[in-house]
């Protein structure tokens, strides 16, 4: 038995993360949930944006589930979840891309697992405002090793999983310097895993290439700024942001989330769609070693995604969010 962190978040994160538990619990998938929660909802009643009970939570437990959150705008708070990430050493954002059968794509063939580095670069927070001359300055920050971590990451992956290739997104021909970190780890990477093929693109061209001809891709590795750009570009190819999985991965631990957002024109109108997170918290599943059910309820929900009327909304069909949920359950049958 796994005991899992849950934060059900903002929004319609309480409504998603309770379709995923009754889907868990139909599957007789073998953990035990523990509920802590962030963010505008738990600030609001508690004054406390990231409640040490939570925390206590995650590094007890070190596997979490993870709702769409909302961090207070104009109250100079940053966001939870880059804190989170930072904290814990979260260097890995783990977002796959797959087209699947029932969801609405002009683009077919598309297999991206996208390596986003998680806690450095221009998201390092390290800022600097000079008011009298009205100039601003942020700090790309690039380590070695966060550089050689996140790379290694990647290649180990492709290796596992049985992909072909690894693409290094980069800008090593203006950043001189932190470009060529990454490009540097990223070929002696390489040089551990000669079986994966090595190939490197200047992340403009990049950009054109996956829209142009996505499937050429398979794993993609980048730094902070620009896997977070790409990795809502291979959302857009499979169908959005409301079915496709993420996850933040450490040595020590890992928070499996919905990459959406809290969506609170929605919220508490039954609508929302629990793809994202429920594919998610698949991943989370693998990442535990419960490979057979996730595998078991992979197939249910693909089997729901093929037939509209068995959908929500967002996907042109009529069902709620408690309805979708039923709909992947029957079809564990």
């Amino acid at each position: 038995m796994h005991t899992i962190t849950l934060i059900p978040g903002d929004g319609i994160g309480p409504e998603i993360t309770r379709a995923v538990q009754d889907i868990f619990a139909a599957a007789q998938v073998p953990v035990q949930w523990e509920e802590q929660n962030a963010g505008q909802t738990t600030y609001d009643q508690s004054g406390e944006l990231i409640p040490q009970a939570l925390l206590e939570s995650l590094e007890r437990n070190c596997v979490a589930l993870k709702g769409p959150i909302t961090t207070p705008v104009g109250k100079g708070f940053r966001s939870i979840n880059v804190t989170l990430r930072q904290k814990y050493d979260l260097y890995q954002n783990l977002r796959p891309a797959k087209t699947t059968e029932g969801v609405p794509t002009r683009y077919s063939g598309v297999d991206i697992v996208l390596f986003r580095e998680n806690t450095e670069g221009l998201y390092s927070g390290l800022e600097v405002y000079d008011e009298p001359r009205g100039i601003a300055d942020s700090f790309n920050r690039i380590s070695v090793e966060g550089s050689r971590k996140i790379c290694r990451a990647a290649f180990a992956y492709a290796a596992k999983h049985g992909r072909k290739k690894v693409t290094l997104a980069h800008k090593a021909n203006i950043l001189k310097m932190a470009g060529k970190l990454m490009l540097d780890a990223a070929l002696e990477a390489s040089r551990e895993f000669p079986q994966i093929q090595f190939e490197d693109k200047i992340i403009d061209n990049m950009c054109m290439q996956l829209v142009t001809k996505p499937e050429q891709f398979d794993v993609i590795v980048t730094t902070n700024l620009f896997g977070d750009i790409l990795s809502d570009l291979c959302a857009g190819l499979v169908g959005g942001l409301g079915v496709v999985a993420g996850a933040n991965i450490g040595d020590n631990m890992a928070i499996f989330e919905a990459v959406h957002g809290s969506a609170p024109d929605i919220a508490g109108k039954g609508i929302a769609n629990p793809t994202a997170l429920l594919r998610s918290a698949l991943l989370m599943l693998e990442h535990l070693g419960e490979k057979e059910y996730a595998a078991r309820i992979e197939t249910a929900l693909n089997e729901t995604l093929r037939h509209k009327e068995q959908c929500t909304g967002d996907l042109g069909g009529p069902a709620t969010t408690q309805q979708f949920a039923q709909n992947v359950i029957n079809n564990l049958r």
